[in-house]
């Protein structure tokens, strides 16, 4: 018999603003489209060495298939590489994600009290704080990338994130504590784990396809083999390569490990909070850990895009 369903999350990402939900959606969007584009043109490029490699004439006139189908190969990849230029859904997934984050991290500041939406008690300063949080989903709006975002019914502040600011101190505690840090941090441990695990797995992928590349090699300089399996290998074992540099699973290991362990501090600082200034003080400081995060993964993303080939 499975336990109870898990408790719904404090904050769920449809009760934040609508800003962060166009933001997001345009960014998985970016990201599907970018991904599924690099792993085509990839393919195309093993398929165009495998082709190559081999020949297979037909008809009258003796032609050679296997080379015809080495040019659709080359024009196919030369189309997705003008569809990633022309429409730039790296740059959208980058963008966007960066855009919804900080859409995030002002929502979850404004919910629990964090610093500069330091809960008071005073109807002033809660009209006055409503109305800042409004000014900066604004300035983020305004400074929106140019790759655009998807458009969104979802209010600037949702019931729940009104009912979540209006709770008393100790509920606003526990729900950022397991609704923000202590889930941000099991993704990042569980991120870092997977990604070290694959990248472990195509480094051993591709030290076999480099050792087979060298047992072809030889094969061919004695005789044995008269098809060029070297050049396939060396087209596979690039193409991985390729893989790699844009999955990035070393770098993203580490930086998810740093993360969850500099959110395991901060957690702790958090709970000792006893009071709304200092409660308030250490939440902004939480966020900056998170965005310091996506600020590190958003720059190393953009300069693998922009290294020279």
């Amino acid at each position: 018999m499975s336990g109870a369903p898990p408790p719904p999350p404090p904050l769920p990402d449809d009760a934040l603003p609508g800003l962060f939900q166009a933001a997001d959606q345009a960014s998985l969007h970016g990201q599907k489209r970018y991904i599924t584009s690099t792993a085509l043109r990839l393919a195309l490029i093993v398929l165009a060495a495998v082709t190559a490699a081999l020949s297979l004439r037909v008809g009258a006139a003796k032609v050679d298939v296997m080379a015809l189908v080495t040019a659709v190969a080359f024009v196919g990849t030369a189309l997705v590489e003008v569809y990633l230029l022309a429409d730039r859904p790296s740059q959208t997934w980058y963008d966007g994600r960066a855009l919804a984050e900080s859409a995030k991290t002002l929502a979850w500041r404004y919910a629990v009290g964090g610093a500069p939406y330091t809960r008071t008690g005073d109807a002033e300063e809660e009209q006055a704080a409503g109305q800042r949080f409004r000014r900066e989903l604004e300035s983020l709006l305004i400074d929106a990338p140019e790759t655009g975002i998807e458009a969104t019914t979802a209010p600037a502040i949702s019931p729940r994130l009104r009912e979540l600011r209006a709770a008393a101190f100790e509920e606003r505690k526990q729900a950022y504590l397991t609704g923000r840090i202590l889930d941000q941090q099991r993704w990042y441990s569980s991120k870092a784990t997977l990604n070290r695990s694959r990248a472990h797995s195509w480094r051993i992928a591709l030290l076999a396809m480099e050792l087979l590349g060298v047992v072809a090699a030889l094969l061919r300089a004695f005789g044995v083999l008269a098809i060029d399996l070297p050049g396939i290998a060396a087209a596979v074992v690039g193409a991985g390569a390729a893989w790699l540099a844009v999955k990035q699973h070393d770098s993203l290991a580490r930086a998810y490990a740093f993360a969850a362990n500099e959110l395991a501090i901060a957690r702790s600082r958090l709970e000792d909070a006893t009071d709304e200034p200092r409660w308030a003080a250490e939440v902004a400081d939480a966020e900056e850990a998170v965005s310091r995060e996506h600020t590190m993964w958003r720059a190393s993303r953009t300069a693998f895009r922009r290294r020279p080939s």
